[in-house]
């Protein structure tokens, strides 16, 4: 038996310009994507009986269901006829525009594909194979970045991904009201589909003032609307934004988390304990961006 365990961190929309929409509805994107420390926890075991074992503090009974997008993943990238055991530890809200079920697919994945290679006596290492790209894409538009989990500029319906280099270490608090919403009535309630894209990027990209100071002229289109779906997401923003060492803050995706940017973490765990008190029925957390280095499968327990 062989056990895996991969981390699925939370991806953060930066900024997500809503730039068109395709004849079948897809909408078309140009976003600056960044991955946190802070995610979902995946263990993949090459055993029997077939079952996803779901804990954790975000955990529900839902998650438990065949129609899991991790059993799905599976179903594309696993040989039915070896035994496979999942579980989820769940500390991502469901539906909270950070990329949590996508997330937790691409781990499945990156998983997955370091379980083949030891079920055939190959390498630990792995490597993602361009001919699956297509059915990842298909899993979520999301899945394929967060295959990757490198901060990278991601455009059309995210199948365009161009990873971006020497991207700061940025100290972030995210929150989430404990309210879902829905992306496709977001979307719906989008009134203008095509929109600018992003503007030049930044002399100094790795420079923190200089990298804020741009998001700060950058948008995320789905912002608006999603305060209109549910506005307590504008309490949220007006909460994080009233400490005064916060020095940015947006929604992330469809919402309804946003975050906030911290000069150092200290600045950034003090706000998340002031909001936590505040607001003891948000989820909050504090950490940081560009957590890519994490997403590894680690190859936990081999025996025969």
């Amino acid at each position: 038996m062989t056990t895996v365990e991969v981390f699925a961190p939370a991806k953060i929309n930066l900024t997500l310009h809503v730039t068109g929409q395709t004849p079948n509805g897809y909408h078309m994107l140009d976003s600056l994507v960044a991955f946190a420390d802070i995610g979902d926890r995946i263990y993949l075991s090459t055993k029997g009986p077939a079952l996803l074992d779901v804990t954790g503090p975000e955990a529900a009974p839902e998650l438990s269901s065949l129609d899991n997008i991790m059993w799905y993943t599976a179903s594309q990238f696993w040989k039915p006829d070896i035994p496979l055991s999942m579980a989820l530890e769940k500390h991502l809200p469901i539906a909270s525009g950070i990329g949590g079920g996508s997330a937790d697919a691409a781990a499945t994945y990156r998983g997955l594909l370091l379980l083949r290679n030891v079920a055939e006596g190959g390498a630990d290492a792995i490597v993602p194979q361009p001919e699956d790209a297509r059915k990842l894409l298909q899993i979520g538009a999301d899945v394929p970045m967060c295959v990757m989990s490198e901060t990278a500029r991601v455009r059309g319906i995210g199948e365009w991904i161009d990873p971006i280099a020497d991207f700061p270490k940025l100290p972030l608090v995210l929150v989430n009201p404990r309210t879902q919403v829905s992306t496709q009535s977001v979307f719906t309630q989008l009134a203008n589909k095509e929109n600018p894209e992003m503007s030049p990027w930044p002399t100094r990209l790795d420079d923190p003032k200089e990298l804020i100071a741009w998001l700060g002229q950058q948008r995320n289109d789905l912002q608006a609307p999603a305060i209109a779906d549910c506005p307590v997401i504008a309490e949220v923003l007006d909460a994080v934004t009233t400490d005064e060492t916060c020095r940015f803050a947006r929604m992330s995706g469809s919402g309804a988390t946003c975050f906030g940017l911290y000069d150092d973490l200290g600045a950034a765990q003090t706000a998340a304990e002031r909001l936590t008190v505040e607001h003891p029925d948000w989820w909050v957390k504090s950490g940081s961006l560009n957590g890519g280095n994490l997403v590894e499968p680690q190859l936990i327990r081999s025996t025969t």
